[in-house]
């Protein structure tokens, strides 16, 4: 079993402890696999309220992506690899390409777009572009996205495989920032411009 199948698997497992009883009453009558099975599902994403009828087998971000017309948050690579997909779930950063949104029911989700706007950009987005923190583009909503997070985490003193001591809060110390946004890829290799611009935001010299 390779790690898509495995996490696959494992949503599944997750979803059968979630999912309303009709929809797992309409799943087993369905029958053949390809059947699609039907779940309302009610999220709050960037501010509002929505209501989808999606498939059960819907990742969060096809549901961000076509049925909200979110697309901003980007399908890279599809196996939780590349960080492209991340989006803020409860205020914590996930793959949204590796998560069935029935799990999300209920929940706050924020995307690029909840960020800021072209007239009103988070700091972030501000600091991404003056720092050239991106080239081609397409993995910067992620970046962005999970740099904000990262910044949150260290506030909130959360520690990182490289923070040397977990009984003192860690620092936005270039060390950190490179090592929490580890799993968000850039093709292009513009990872000094990326960290130029947290530590702007951080408020610290890179």
């Amino acid at each position: 079993m390779n790690r898509r199948e495995l996490m696959a698997s494992a949503s599944a497992c997750a979803a059968a402890t979630v999912l309303p009883a009709a929809a797992m009453a309409q799943a087993a009558s369905a029958g053949a696999a390809d059947t699609p099975v039907l779940s309302t599902v009610s999220l709050t994403v960037n501010g509002t309220a929505r209501e989808l009828e999606l498939d059960l087998r819907t990742t969060l971000l096809d549901a961000l992506r076509e049925h909200l017309d979110l697309t901003g948050t980007k399908k890279g690579c599809d196996h939780g690899q590349c960080g492209a997909c991340t989006v803020m779930v409860n205020g914590r950063r996930i793959n949204s390409c590796l998560t069935l949104a029935v799990l999300h029911q209920g929940d706050e989700v924020t995307t690029i777009e909840g960020l800021g706007t072209p007239d009103d950009l988070h700091p972030m987005q501000d600091a991404f572009v003056r720092h050239d923190g991106y080239q081609c583009g397409y993995c910067t909503p992620g970046q962005i996205v999970s740099a904000v997070a990262v910044l949150d985490e260290v506030k909130a003193g959360i520690p990182s495989h490289v923070t040397a001591d977990l009984a003192t809060a860690p620092e936005a110390s270039n060390v950190e920032l490179r090592e929490r946004m580890s799993g968000n890829i850039c093709r292009c290799g513009a990872y000094s411009n990326i960290a130029e611009a947290m530590a702007e935001v951080a408020g610290r010299p890179a």
